[in-house]
């Protein structure tokens, strides 16, 4: 019988395995979920937030009124009210489940090592290699877009780049339910970064109604179609996700502003507060309905907050030193850390995952056996210490009972009376570490030993597992490495000042902080969450102090970890600040001497064929004569518009005279929201459109679709200038062209503050009147058409489709 079950295993492992997609398999995956190859920039473009004025647009807002202009007022706080009951929901499910997987996993373990440590430790391996396979195994075989934090590809997005596969159903569903596998599975990671990705798909899956693919969308949710209504839904679905993760509404807020979005509003602001505002009642309301037993195991420590307002009361002049040399070692080792996971992650990228997704499995699986061993392993090597005097005002227990995790944990002790320091922040889940290495009133709980020997193992541990083909947050990890040597530091200042009024746990908190803020080199919205997430405002201006000094030293030897794993993946990221070469640079140097693609107003549908299928560019000048011949620009035309009035097929006309709509020889036969790409999708590609040969003999009047007032710029401007204006725009392209001849206005603040009459719906718009010098007449731009000038050349972000 034995054989035939041994058998049987073989034979359920050669399934297994073969289920496991190969090397081919995982390239075509990648490829058609978007995967960024860093070589050549497949599977990025960029995103239109720019309004497209053409005629189709013109007229539909002609016909809105102020009651229409109302109605989408209130689908936005709508929509940032679902976004906020959805995005709690989602963290509530996936922290209780992570809880509840978190604790079976202990108290099984905990039962088993009563009578044999040998059979626990194969319990403990097994449980937390189950969990982590099927998390890996969602990702490579579900959704690959799912994999890491999630951060560096949802800023990119609200930065202007449109990254395939990240905001898909599928991508969601993996998120969810890969952090429940990697997180519960015991690795060195957190779920805070991949609750900012989930918060952002569930914003991003609300606006466009759904996911067709999957059946699941509804028409009455597809209000929003433009990649600039999709954007702020976008950032209120960041800021959604860190208010769940950290119960830091506020914190979430700035999080959204600081780090991930380009571009903000005061309009947004109050949105994303609100959002923020119903994600933390949503918590705080899921939190009291488990408070009665009736989530399983989950409990306090379920989300994250570690109160220590009970904790140290006040400090000295002379704790600054100590608590400024946090802040320098938070901004080396964090330096240290976004150094050591970019070299890593490039080897990985580039030798590793490329042989397919069966090493992606063996890999995760051989970082969870390794994690685990460590977990156990090394508490059993340490020697136990004898109970402190029990505090009954702490309600503090020493030593837990057998079966029980939290402070002082009875692991592999000989007498009933004593803990074992190194289990307690080893053998637990990161959150009740943490909480433990928060405390306070537990002076003396740990020794310098086992706490260094966990910060040079977590923190080899968090190296590795940074990279792996699971949903992976760096927040918890590098709370846990930043209190560790803040509570080390906390130790030697107790010591040597020798004040009581003085907690170890105020220290953990501040190294906290220091270790994210040389990493992530976030200031302001750090700042706030470490105080939410603390519950003592108190230490704020201790907080600002560590996070400034951490910021300063990392910023000396390279970027923040987010701007470092963009990189690595090919997001082409704006920064806020242009590089400082761009000083000695022009517009037209920037251009280079390439020829500019453009079209005439009138083009043959085959030479529309042809052009699109010759490059990837994704706007093309529209270029007109004047009488006298000289050419002249009237606008741009989106590639995406082109494959619509292909595919589509009723405005082809057989005359190559041009037509005009305002005249009314022909209406308009497409509103806006035909123009609309589908969101983190390839849209139309003119590969997909089928043609007759009577098709392509006949004509497109391009004046209806164009944009016919673009941004330009004059050939001699500093790149800087564009720079600075390509970005706070959102521009998509820009023309240069040269140097205008004359004046035909100038506007100034005056001719910006518009004056609604009460007696009629329209609106006026004083002028500014420029006096020639040599004409003895007014010019005003509102009674003159503005002739444009030739094109000179076309900035734009030059990225494939």
């Amino acid at each position: 019988m034995l054989a035939n079950h041994f058998q049987n295993g073989i034979e359920t492992a050669r399934f297994v395995w073969s289920r496991i997609p190969n090397s081919e398999e995982s390239r075509l995956l990648d490829d058609a979920v978007g995967i960024i190859k860093k070589n050549d920039g497949g599977g990025v473009e960029s995103l239109d937030y720019e309004v497209i004025e053409n005629f189709a647009y013109r007229e539909e807002q002609a016909q809105r009124g102020k009651l229409y202009v109302s109605y989408l007022l209130v689908v936005k706080w709508f929509f940032a009210l679902l976004i906020g009951i959805c995005t709690g929901l989602a963290a509530v499910f996936i922290n209780i489940a992570v809880e509840n997987f978190a604790g079976w996993k202990f108290s099984v373990t905990f039962d088993i090592i009563q009578k044999s440590y040998i059979a626990g430790f194969v319990v403990y391996v097994l449980f937390n290699l189950v969990l982590v396979y099927s998390s890996v195994y969602i990702i490579t075989q579900f959704a690959p877009a799912a994999a890491g934090s999630g951060i560096p590809e949802i800023k990119g997005y609200l930065n202007g780049v449109d990254i395939r596969g990240i905001l898909l159903f599928r991508t969601l569903i993996g998120k969810i339910f890969g952090s429940i596998g990697s997180v519960g599975g015991g690795l060195a990671l957190g779920k805070e970064g991949p609750l900012v990705h989930t918060g952002a798909c569930i914003a991003s899956l609300l606006g466009q109604g759904g996911s067709t693919n999957y059946h699941i969308n509804s028409r009455w949710f597809q209000v929003f179609k433009s990649d600039r209504d999709r954007r702020d839904l976008v950032t209120c679905g960041c800021a959604a996700g860190v208010a769940a993760a950290f119960r830091a509404p506020v914190g979430g807020v700035l999080f959204a502003l600081e780090e991930v979005t380009s571009w903000w509003r005061s309009q947004l602001m109050w949105r994303v507060f609100f959002t923020s505002a119903v994600v933390a009642v949503v918590v705080r309301a899921a939190m009291g309905w488990c408070k009665s037993g009736k989530c399983g195991h989950f409990g306090s420590g379920g989300f994250i907050i570690w109160d220590i307002s009970d904790g140290q009361e006040d400090y000295s002049f002379a704790e600054l030193f100590p608590m400024a040399i946090i802040g320098v070692i938070g901004g080396l080792l964090g330096a240290l850390f976004n150094q050591l996971t970019l070299y890593i992650t490039t080897w990985r990228r580039n030798h590793l995952h490329k042989k397919g997704n069966r090493v992606k499995i063996i890999e995760a699986c051989l970082v969870s056996i390794l994690t685990s061993a460590v977990s156990f392993g090394l508490p059993l090597l340490r020697q136990c210490s004898p109970c402190p005097d029990s505090d009954p005002a702490s309600g503090i227990e020493c030593p837990r009972p057998p079966g029980m995790y939290g402070n002082y944990v009875n692991f592999f002790c000989s007498k009933d009376n004593e803990y074992n320091d190194l289990a307690t922040i080893f053998f637990n889940t990161q959150d009740d570490a943490i909480r433990n290495l928060f405390s306070a009133k537990t002076i003396n709980e740990y020794s310098s030993q086992s706490l260094l020997t966990f910060l040079v193992m977590f923190y080899a541990l968090a190296v590795i597992t940074f990279g792996t083909a699971v949903p992976a947050g760096q927040f918890v990890p590098g709370i846990m490495i930043g209190s560790t040597y803040g509570r080390l530091v906390g130790m030697f200042v107790v010591k040597y000042y020798r004040k009581l009024n003085i907690e170890e746990g105020t220290y953990a908190l501040l190294g906290a902080a220091s270790f994210l803020g040389g990493s992530m080199r976030m200031t302001v919205s750090l700042c706030v969450i470490m105080v939410e997430i603390s519950n003592n405002l108190k230490f704020l201006p201790l907080i600002m102090l560590v996070l400034l000094i951490s910021k300063a030293v990392g910023d000396a030897f390279n970027e923040g970890i987010y701007e470092e794993q963009a990189q690595l993946r090919g997001i082409p990221l704006l920064e806020s600040r242009p590089k400082y070469e761009m000083r000695n640079m022009t517009a037209k140097e920037a251009c280079g001497s390439g020829r500019v693609v453009s079209f005439p107003r009138v083009v043959k549908v085959s030479d529309v064929v042809s052009i699109l299928r010759s490059n990837k560019h994704n706007g093309y000048p529209v270029i007109d004569h004047t009488r006298s011949g000289e050419p002249l620009v009237i606008g741009l035309v989106l590639r995406s518009h082109l494959l619509v009035i292909l595919q589509s097929k009723v405005d082809l006309q057989h005359s190559p005279l041009p037509s005009d709509p305002r005249g009314g020889s022909r209406s308009i036969r497409h509103d806006s929201g035909e123009f609309a790409k589908p969101v983190s999708s390839k849209g139309i590609c003119i590969e997909d459109i089928h043609l007759s040969s009577d098709d392509l003999e006949m004509y497109i009047d391009l004046i209806p679709f164009l944009n016919p007032s673009p941004y330009i710029v004059p050939e001699d401007m500093s790149l800087t200038k564009v720079y600075n204006l390509f970005r706070q725009l959102g521009l998509r392209h820009l023309f240069v062209v040269p140097r205008p001849s004359r004046v035909l206005g100038l506007i100034t603040r005056k001719d910006l503050l518009i004056e609604d009459k009460e007696n009629v719906n329209t609106l006026e718009l004083q002028s500014t009147r420029v006096r020639l010098p040599h004409q003895n007449k007014r010019l005003t731009t509102r009674n003159t058409d503005v002739e444009r000038p030739l094109l000179s050349g076309l900035l734009q972000n030059q990225m494939p489709d």
